[in-house]
């Protein structure tokens, strides 16, 4: 009489293709992670020029500091980016805010993200 079950073969060969599949998909899955950690890294700053652009109204200058601006880096991006705020009081004043990723997002495609006062987003094919 046989044993009904699985082989060392049978089992070794679906371990094998589990293997494939996972070395296929991991890197997949984290190139995405990076992507959704960029795009909200681009919302942030996004909402951070509007912001100095409200600054200039009520202050006639744009705010040196992200504190000055009431914007709050989210908290899931403080190991994955930092941002930083300069600001030109002119004429004409003008502001750049960048973010440079650290760490694993450093690994992304695009690991530096710039936006002006006329809203020039470098690079621009990472926008």
């Amino acid at each position: 009489m046989r044993n009904q079950g699985f082989s060392l073969i049978e089992l070794l060969i679906a371990i094998v293709i589990v293997g494939i599949l996972a070395a296929i998909a991991l890197p997949a899955y984290t190139s995405q992670l990076r992507k959704s950690s960029r795009a909200e890294a681009q919302s942030f700053m996004t909402t951070a020029a509007g912001n100095q652009q409200q600054y200039l109204l009520n202050r006639r200058a744009y705010a040196s500091l992200l504190a000055d601006l009431g914007a709050t880096v989210p908290g899931d991006l403080n190991g994955k980016y930092t941002f930083a705020v300069a600001a030109s009081n002119g004429p004409p004043p003008s502001f750049t805010v960048t973010a440079t990723a650290v760490g694993a997002q450093a690994l992304d495609a695009c690991p530096t993200l710039v936006i002006d006062n006329a809203g020039n987003k470098t690079p621009a094919a990472c926008w």
